[in-house]
């Protein structure tokens, strides 16, 4: 059965609380035409990188207005963990951010605080789209229900405190980001199918959310390895990028054609 795009956070909430997984697309382009083309399709949710993409916060009103019109809200990596970037992606139009590098129960609450207007939270109100749409500007008692804050742990500090960070209100999920947490853990570009010691620290943070009761997301290399982490508990798997998929395509093509 086809499930329905995503508008805004429920339909993720939704498939985690059933603890069903959620597959998505993960963005290095940010151009409108790009933007609209993959919100076309039926992932579960899309990603807008702006810690390592090609983007930036100032083209984010024109790229998530081309996903809206085609009937998807996407989440968007904000370059850092600043309060201030957090709030002017969710201003642009974001459904929800993933904030990278969280280290301490402190920095996850900043993030939070960032993602909920008072009394929930420090977020200023201005949104950038007035009153044209409810949708992209709710006012702050309906974004606050609906805003999806999701922090990465992807640090050996992370790791080290994650039942404290997981007692933080607010958070919806947390996002592994494995080739950052390989390197900071002294594997450096050791994945979790050629070391049995990245596969234990994985599995461990997914373990540990399981019993919080809070979604793990796994960034994946691969449809093949989403799919392994749905076997093992994770329920927020990005299995593809943008950029890839453009030049596998095109290899793919010239293939049959040499």
């Amino acid at each position: 059965m086809t499930r329905q795009k995503l508008r805004g956070t429920a339909h993720l909430r939704e498939l985690w609380a059933r603890e069903e997984p959620t597959f998505g697309l993960w963005r290095m382009l940010t151009d409108p035409i790009t933007s609209e083309l993959c919100a076309a399709t039926d992932f579960d949710y899309s990603v807008l990188d702006l810690q390592h993409g090609f983007g930036s916060l100032s083209e984010l009103p024109i790229t998530l207005q081309a996903a809206r019109a085609a009937g998807h809200q996407p989440l968007v990596r904000t370059p850092w963990r600043d309060a201030w970037m957090i709030m002017r992606a969710l201003d642009s139009g974001a459904a929800g951010v993933i904030v990278p590098m969280i280290n301490t129960p402190k920095e996850a609450a900043a993030a939070v605080a960032a993602c909920k207007f008072p009394p929930a939270g420090e977020r200023s109100w201005g949104p950038m789209w007035g009153d044209m749409r409810e949708d992209a500007a709710p006012l702050p008692n309906i974004a606050n229900d609906h805003v999806a804050c999701i922090l990465m742990i992807e640090t050996q500090d992370g790791v080290d405190r994650l039942d404290e960070i997981l007692e933080v209100p607010g958070i919806d999920a947390i996002y592994i980001g494995p080739n950052d947490l390989a390197l900071s853990c002294g594997f450096g570009r050791d994945t979790y199918d050629t070391n049995p010691d990245v596969d234990e620290l994985l599995q461990g943070i997914v373990d540990t959310c399981q019993e919080a009761g809070i979604a793990a997301g796994v960034h994946c290399s691969s449809p093949e390895m989403a799919l392994d982490w749905v076997e093992r508990g994770a329920l927020m798997l990005t299995a593809a990028v943008d950029t890839a998929l453009v030049k596998d395509g095109a290899a793919t093509v010239l293939a049959q054609l040499r």
